[in-house]
């Protein structure tokens, strides 16, 4: 059983197609890897903490999405 921390089962590419280059696929696992056990410390040193969980889980949401974009032009 999978969980959305743990790495997606394929990578789709712009085209809808999914990833294939061994070396694209091993950078993005281990990015994925990485930021899941940040945000998993992040959210638990928070709650702990005394923030809560639901406040916490918005505010990581927020991050993720306020991401600029890398192909915009700044």
């Amino acid at each position: 059983m999978t969980t959305p921390l743990d790495p997606p089962a394929a990578w789709p590419g712009a085209d809808g197609a999914p990833l294939s280059c061994r070396e694209k696929l091993k950078v993005l696992a281990e990015n994925h890897r990485e930021a899941a056990q940040v945000l998993r410390d992040a959210f638990e040193d928070a709650v702990l903490m005394g923030v809560d969980e639901a406040a916490m889980r918005r505010i990581l949401a927020e991050m993720v999405a306020a991401l600029p974009s890398p192909k915009r032009a700044a």
